[in-house]
Parts: C-alpha cells; structure tokens; sequence
C-alpha cells in the first residue's frame, strides 16, 4: 500500500537541539558546532570529529562571521558573471520571522540591473541547506514570508534551510518592464538563476561552509520559474516544486485568458454569466458529473457534462430551485469547457476549464455585474500593451485577440523563447540527479490544471515512458482546488519534506496527503492525492473526510489526454538575449 501519510522527518532532530541549546544556557557549557560537513567526515575516526557531527545534525550549523559583517562583504570576485551588491545584513527576531520561529540575519541586495533579492539566514539550526522561493503574478516583490506547499514541514520553522526570494528585476506589479529587454530576459528566465549563485556566495560566506542541498519552491508564476530552471539551467537545484505553473505563459496571457472573457463577454456585450449564477451552476455540474455526497470530483477530466442539457424551456424563467440557462449562457459554459479554439476546432492554449471549477471563478473568469469587468481583462491587458509587441500598445483590449492560427504565430513566434518554459526534454535535470514535483488544483481558475497534465505527458515521451518519468518527476492533481490554494477540496499539504525526503534519501513520494483545516488550525477533512494519472477514489465506503477511505485508480481519462493543439511541446524554441555593444542581440539556444 501507499505511504499514505507524510510528515517532516526532523522533528525529533530539533526537539534535541532546542533541549541541547537549553541546557547549554543554564549550566554554562560550550556547544560545539561543525563548521563544515566535509572536515567532519574526514575526521570520522577521531572521537571529538563524531561529536562535532552529531552536534551538527541536532543543533545545526553556526555562523562563522557576524550579521552585520555581511554587509560589508565584497563578493564581485566570487561570482564574476553575476555583478551583485547588499545593500544590507540586520538582525530579524524569531518572532518577527513569518517563515518559522528563528532569528535570522536579513540580507538585502542588488544584481545588476536592478534585481532587488533578500535572503534570511537561520542563525541557528541550519542544515547546509538552501531555499528558493518563486514569486506570482507579474512579480514585483521578493517574498520571503511564506513557502507554497509546505504546510507543517519542521526543518523550514526551525531554520533548517537559508530562504532566499527576488523581485525578478522590477518592481511594479504591471507589466511596464518588459519595454526594457534586459528586464524582459530577467523575468522571462535569468533571474532564479542570478540569484542562486549570488545567494550561494553569501551563504558560503556567512556559514563557512557552501550548502549541501538546493531547492526550489513556487505556484503560478513561481512554478514557471520553477520549469525554467529544470529546463535552462538543470543543475541549479537538486529539488523543485512548481505548482500550477504559468509555464506557457504567453498564450496563457493572451488566447486562454482573452478566450474566457470573450466567452463571458458574447460579442462585446454585458457578462452572460455572473459570480450571482455559480453556485447553481456548480450544484447542476456536480449532479451532471455524478459527485459524490463531499461535492467534489475527483476524476474531472472523465465528465463530460454538457450545458445544453440544462437550456431553459420555452417561457421558462431561471430560479435557485429550477436553475436553467439561457441560450446565450449555454454557449459561454460550452466555450469556456471547450477552450479557445480556432475554426478547425485546434486549441491555441493547451488546456481549459475543468468541470466543477465553477465555485472558483469568481471575480476571475465571471464579474460581480453584468456590466462588471473580470479578472481576466486585466490579465490580458498587461500582456497586449507591454509584453509580447515590439512597441507598447496601450489601445489594446482583450476584444482585439484573434482566435486563428495566423495570430497565434504572429503572438508566440517572437514571444515564446523569451518567456515560456513549455521545453519537455529534462533528461540534464534527470541526469543530474534532480526531482521535481509537480502539483496542481483540478478547480483552478486562473491557469486550467489540463495544460500541466499536457506538459507531464510530453515530458514522458521524451524521457522514455511512465515509469522512467517517475523515477525524478511526478505530478500531483488536487480536486477541488483552486489556484495554488483555496476551493473546495483539501489544499494545505507538505511537498517540501516530499522532496527533501527524495532527494536526500531517495524516498519517491508515493502520495501526498492534503488536508482542510479551518481558521482554528484544526483538519477537518484529509484525502490523499497520488501520482498522475492516478486519482484517489473511495472505495472502501469509510468517511470521505477520513484519507484511509481512499485508494489509487488509474484515470483513463488523464492516462488518454490528448490534445489537438496548433502548438507543441518541444526542445529548441529558447532565445538567448544579450547586449553586444549598445545593440540587444537575441540568439537561438538554452544558457
């Protein structure tokens, strides 16, 4: 059977070391820390070198050097390709640490131009390892208050791991940078890679010793970075967690999202469909999809649940007790379930919204009023006035996408290799040893969960079937959740332990168990999640809140995905941007 529940492996690590550290304050004995992992294991034999590497593993590794020393640090030398500077270096309280409860020295920096990063340094109980955390949306800010998908995980509260973040080289949360094609190619894919070097320098610095393990942590826009870096640069970490990742980014900020609010908004007109009709509309999916009694679907790729079924009649009028749809609404559902489409029927974005994701919608794909705007224009807007045209083009509006492929070349040809990250081929990543977990909400509203499941099945072709893709990369699909987090099925769950476990231990994550836990803190309902294209299905009739219900089925219907895409997953379209002279030079090819 599965290994069904998963928790951090090192509690028992740091209750030893907070005791130690105890004991130490009130008798007055000198705790000895390792200042390196390497020295330690070549003195092995002598009994002072066990202590020391005992001490290490429960009390962490010490800081060699002072916080406020760091500040005045001149690294230019250690990583010549990376021009970086802090800015920085203070004292941060336990409890002023969102992350978990140890004190830390707060670094602040710039890599040039103008890639604003900040790491926190655990001043006690750090284990050799490194964090990187992705950022969402546009970015704009570095965020090193919270880790996506780590929820209970012990070694990121006590300060196992140095955490660094960076604003991707702007901040402003538009899309202003990308008139710049310096701050185009930091966001599109240089960034995590600057900032990986430049963290490690510092981190070697103030430790004495560099970190023995890297990884990587983001949902949405930080799950692209997360592909990015398994992609271009797949020696950068040994571990990455991308959630619902905004990998193919171009067409999703431009044909997915235009397609919904085109649907939505029928011919210019006043919203079809507003976030007042959802909860009817979710109550007629889920009886349609034939859900359970939790009201969550757990398979729904397999249901293909039409609106037309539930068209008003003649002279029918709409109500909570007897919810139908107009002919105009039919049509909006039937596209937003069909995503966007040319003539031919071709998809121009490989995925589209999952039956059962309504309750998610709102205030994103459907407005508060008929004459309200979604979430969804805004997102296109950026996109179109300052991201994928030569010069901005501040006139233009989610109306003016075209949904042929003539347009689709004319968007993705000269914008893909800058900011996508859709490259299947990860074999350097495997071959370096790296794991990846991919995770991703069935409900998700803002990036449908199909195109990473599209993304998964051409990584397998590539890397040579199912089991060889398992081996370093699994994928991991929660019903009922929305994006990165949220909905209606359980979503708080701990990748970050999973992949530390597989790394280090070679322990594959057999299952991941997600869980609701109200504003108390207390679960109310747990489920396991399995390895695509597998689902976890009641079977044994216990409670559905309760994960030992559950077992693994294998989806025919995420097992058969295929898509008739104008696009493809595929090695090769990645473009280098440099400036040569005083000229930008873009050229073919991964870093």
């Amino acid at each position: 059977m599965p290994k069904l529940f998963r928790r951090c492996r090192w509690n028992s690590a740091t209750f030893l070391a907070t005791l130690a550290a105890a004991v130490a304050l009130v008798t007055g004995a000198s705790v000895v820390l390792a200042n390196s992992v390497t020295g330690g294991a070549q003195a092995a034999d002598s009994a002072s070198a066990k202590a020391v590497s005992a001490n290490t593993a429960t009390s962490g590794i010490a800081p060699a050097m002072s916080c406020s020393g760091v500040a005045q640090l001149d690294l230019a030398a250690a990583v010549p390709d990376v021009p970086f500077e802090i800015s920085s270096a203070t004292d941060l309280a336990a409890s002023a640490n969102t992350l978990g409860n140890w004190a830390a020295c707060d670094v602040k920096g710039v890599i040039a131009p103008q890639l604003h990063f900040e790491i926190k340094l655990p001043e006690t109980g750090w284990q050799a390892n490194y964090l990187q955390l992705g950022c969402g949306g546009l970015c704009g800010g570095a965020t090193v208050t919270n880790a996506p998908a780590s929820a209970g995980c012990v070694p990121l509260t006590t300060g196992a791991f140095a955490v660094a973040s960076s604003d991707e080289g702007h901040q402003v949360g538009g899309g202003l940078f990308s008139t710049d094609p310096t701050l185009s190619a930091d966001f599109g894919y240089k960034s995590d890679h600057e900032l990986v070097q430049a963290a490690k320098a510092i981190i070697k610095q103030y430790y004495g010793q560099a970190a023995t393990h890297s990884y990587f942590d983001g949902c949405s826009q930080g799950g692209h970075q997360g592909l990015t870096e398994a992609q271009r640069y797949p020696t950068d970490f040994d571990g990455i967690i991308a959630g619902a990742p905004a990998n193919n980014f171009t067409a999703l900020n431009t044909f997915s999202h235009a397609w919904t609010a085109q649907s939505v908004y029928l011919d210019g007109g006043p919203a079809t469909i507003t976030n007042a009709d959802l909860a009817d509309l979710h109550q007629a999916v889920l009886k349609g999809c034939g859900a359970p009694a939790d009201g969550i679907i757990a398979d729904p790729l397999a249901c293909t649940w039409d609106p037309g079924t539930i068209q008003c009649g003649a002279g029918q009028t709409s109500t909570s007790d007897d919810y139908c749809l107009t002919a105009d609404q039919v049509t909006t559902l039937r596209r937003i379930y069909a995503g966007p489409t040319d003539g031919h029927g071709q998809l121009l974005y490989p995925g589209y919204q999952l039956r059962g994701s309504e309750l998610n919608w709102a205030g994103i794909i459907t407005p508060a009023t008929a004459t309200g705007a979604s979430g969804d224009i805004s997102f296109v807007r950026e996109t179109l006035r300052y991201q994928i045209f030569d010069s901005p083009q501040p006139a233009l509006t989610y109306k003016d996408i075209k949904f042929t492929a003539a347009y689709y070349d004319k968007v993705m040809r000269p914008n893909e290799g800058m900011y996508d990250a859709t490259d299947p081929d990860l074999t350097a990543f495997k071959k370096a040893g790296g794991k990846l977990i991919l995770w991703h909400g069935l409900g998700d509203q803002h990036i449908p969960a199909v195109g990473t499941m599209a993304y998964y099945k051409a990584v397998e072709k590539v890397v040579g079937g199912e089991a060889a893709t398992k081996t370093f990369a699994r994928l991991f699909l929660l019903p009922g959740v929305a994006h990165c987090g949220g909905g209606q099925g359980p979503n708080t769950f701990d990748a970050l332990t999973a992949i530390t476990d597989w790394v280090t231990k070679g322990d594959a994550p057999a299952s991941l168990t997600t869980k609701s836990v109200d504003t108390s803190g207390n679960t109310t309902a747990s489920r396991p999640v399995y390895p695509f294209p597998y689902y976890a299905k009641n079977t044994t009739g216990g409670p559905a809140t309760d994960v030992s219900s559950y077992t693994p089925v294998k989806s025919a219907a995420e097992a058969g995905l295929k898509l008739n895409w104008l696009g493809s997953f595929r090695s090769g379209y990645e473009t280098v941007g440099n400036w040569v002279g005083r000229k930008w030079v873009v050229t073919k090819g991964k870093n």
